[in-house]
């Protein structure tokens, strides 16, 4: 997918998520936000002001074009408004959850930012070398995090419209791109972080049925090998649509949505080989 192409789903699932969250604020009328089921102890309010800051810290990485990460104790770096909702706020596992309703102020602060940050992308283009948390020197550019922020957006969206009802699946041309970062990007970066247990060459394949594509996963000792349409064999393949494996992958479904073929307890293994952040 390229550069214009993320832009495009970062825009519309910008979108997507404010509308998520108007409804669940519509819906609460004068009483507290419903907690979201895919975020445990987590309110519409605590995914805004989460992805609010991220895409300010992301921001800040982008204007000034950073070779390190900013310091996120530095509160000036959030502009976060003077509101109860985001009063101590940041860093968010440290807040309350659900500590107010949502205010004009708090959801413009975050369009703003998600617009500020939309227009970086598009002026900076998807190769100017900026810090990024991936190992691999090759991603420490801005399409890194424009293809990561896309992503997020996506997977809050989801969590944004369960609050209310069942939420949409992810567009399939973007979850097909997701899957892919999942593996061969996130899985290394959740194991390092995680100190998750050594591979003992479990082989995983992961096949979507909506369209082309299949991706198998070696994990061994602390590699993992991510080969795609590859043709041998696998001690467990689960079958899916790009958006479901995509939300399996990260933690929003369960394997019992997907079709899955051989060692079923090996899929439910996944989560302690690549712990979820």
């Amino acid at each position: 997918m390229d550069h214009s192409a993320h832009l495009s789903h970062f825009r519309n699932e910008t979108l997507a998520f404010e509308k998520a969250v108007e409804r669940v604020v519509a819906g609460a009328g004068e009483g507290p936000l419903p907690l979201v089921p895919s975020c445990p102890g987590w309110s519409a309010s605590d995914l805004l002001v989460h992805l609010g800051g991220v895409h300010r810290f992301v921001g800040r990485i982008l204007r000034d074009r950073l070779t390190a990460p900013p310091d996120p104790t530095d509160l000036s770096l959030f502009e976060l408004p003077e509101d109860p909702v985001t009063r101590g706020a940041w860093p968010l596992p440290e807040r309350a959850p659900n500590r107010g309703p949502l205010t004009r102020p708090v959801t413009d602060w975050f369009a703003q930012g998600a617009r500020q940050l939309a227009d970086l992308f598009r002026e900076l283009g998807p190769e100017e070398p900026v810090w990024t948390w991936s190992a691999d020197p090759g991603r420490h550019t801005s399409g890194f995090w424009l293809r990561m922020q896309a992503i997020e957006l996506a997977i809050h969206r989801w969590d944004a419209e369960g609050a209310t009802g069942t939420p949409g699946p992810v567009d399939a041309a973007l979850a097909a791109d997701a899957v892919p970062q999942s593996l061969e990007v996130m899985a290394p970066f959740r194991r390092a972080v995680a100190a998750a247990p050594p591979g003992a060459g479990e082989r995983y394949r992961f096949r979507r049925t909506d369209g082309p594509g299949s991706w198998t996963v070696t994990l061994s000792g602390d590699l993992v090998h991510v080969e795609p349409d590859a043709a041998g064999p696998a001690h467990v393949e689960a079958a899916g649509t790009a958006s479901d494996l995509m939300l399996f992958l990260w933690r929003r479904i369960p394997a019992d949505d997907l079709e899955t073929t051989g060692d079923k307890e090996l899929l439910a293994h996944w989560f302690t080989l690549v712990p979820p952040l």
